[in-house]
């Protein structure tokens, strides 16, 4: 349980990993409970994309444990965390680059979980998979009547790939959705818009963690945040209270994002 009574959603406890003689993550514990948005900071290579990794099973830690809802998860298969309700979008964008955007998550919306957990007809959309696959996209701001739903993904700018991964998580009726460095290679007025969108999914009760630099738009909607620095958990907390840290300030010195929030 935690401070407010609650049992945690997902609860990492001792993980590490360690490549060679390179500690990347190192005896990180943390909890996240149903609904929090979960930030986590730090410089470039303080290890948040490897412990992501290590939670999200495309790297098996070297020790430690991964619970979701009680369950021991650790070092399960990516698909086989994704089908219990475990999502997480990529820095660098993975969509399936030769097909028309809306067919990305014609795929999700054809898996087993999409099936097990009622569908997203059981959710309230009607139609079939494509139709249902464009209604997710028109509310992650693609324009329906366009044509950028239907434009071959590759072809598709910076931001709207952003929205694409967020799509392809959504498919799958996520408990918790995983983002990583979603803000990032937006503009202004791109990460301005997706920002509602972030707080609308939390609203809908899912449990969501991102790895952000930008801070000041993480701020507007996590609860919580930890900050790691060089593989180690430096502090855990509200966001202005982690950011007065002086471990935190100490890491972030001479990087705008870290007094500017």
């Amino acid at each position: 349980m935690n401070a407010r009574g609650e049992r945690p959603i997902l609860e990492i406890q001792g993980l590490s990993k360690q490549f060679g003689g390179v500690k990347a993550v190192e005896d990180v514990t943390f909890q996240v409970a149903p609904g929090d948005v979960f930030g986590i900071i730090g410089p470039n290579g303080s290890g948040k994309t490897t412990l992501i990794n290590c939670i999200t099973g495309f790297l098996k830690p070297t020790r430690g444990s991964v619970r979701f809802n009680g369950r021991e998860i650790t070092g399960m298969k990516p698909h086989r965390i994704a089908d219990l309700g475990v999502t997480r979008t990529f820095q660098i964008m993975r969509p399936y680059f030769s097909m028309p955007a809306y067919k990305n998550l014609v795929i999700p919306l054809s898996s087993p979980r999409a099936k097990r957990v009622g569908g997203w007809r059981g959710g309230g959309r009607h139609g079939d998979r494509n139709t249902v696959a464009v209604d997710i996209l028109e509310e992650l701001g693609f324009e329906r009547d366009s044509r950028v739903p239907y434009k071959i993904a590759g072809t598709l700018p910076t931001g709207y790939l952003k929205r694409l991964e967020l799509g392809r998580c959504i498919a799958l009726r996520p408990e918790v959705l995983i983002c990583d460095e979603v803000f990032s290679g937006l503009s202004a007025s791109e990460i301005a818009s997706l920002v509602p969108l972030i707080e609308k999914l939390r609203d809908q009760g899912i449990t969501i963690i991102m790895i952000e630099h930008r801070l000041r738009e993480l701020f507007r909607v996590a609860n919580r945040v930890m900050a790691l620095s060089y593989g180690e958990k430096v502090v855990e907390g509200e966001p202005l209270e982690v950011i007065d840290h002086p471990k935190v300030r100490e890491a972030y010195l001479g990087s705008e994002e870290g007094f500017t929030c």
